[in-house]
């Protein structure tokens, strides 16, 4: 991974959870891609991301997202936020994310909110 930035893994149910760490910007956004990319080849479809501890995130990095959301909920499957720091929220706020992508208080309830629906 790039310096400054971290992505770790781990499996709830059906939905796979990337926590980042750092700073998601034009250097680090093909990491964060890469993960993406490997997950959605093994089949994944419901991808919760754990914002708690990113620090910043560039216009390369929302781009990440919106790369994989149509891909995803065509399969019945999305990205959703969890956690975001306030900074890093008002990025995706100001800039209309809002309207695109779920964000929620927690990581928890952004997992859950994938259960709810099965």
């Amino acid at each position: 991974m790039a310096d400054g930035f971290r992505i770790y893994e781990e499996k709830r149910d059906s939905v796979v959870v990337l926590r980042l760490e750092g700073f998601l910007d034009a250097h680090t956004a093909a990491s964060f891609e890469n993960a993406i990319q490997k997950k959605v080849e093994e089949g994944e479809t419901c991808l919760a991301v754990d914002g708690s501890k990113l620090n910043y995130i560039s216009s390369a990095g929302l781009g990440v997202f919106m790369s994989f959301i149509e891909e995803l909920r065509d399969k019945n499957g999305d990205i959703r936020i969890g956690g975001l720091i306030p900074k890093v929220r008002q990025v995706f706020e100001i800039l209309g994310f809002t309207e695109i992508l779920q964000l929620f208080n927690t990581v928890d309830e952004a997992v859950e909110s994938f259960q709810s629906e099965r």
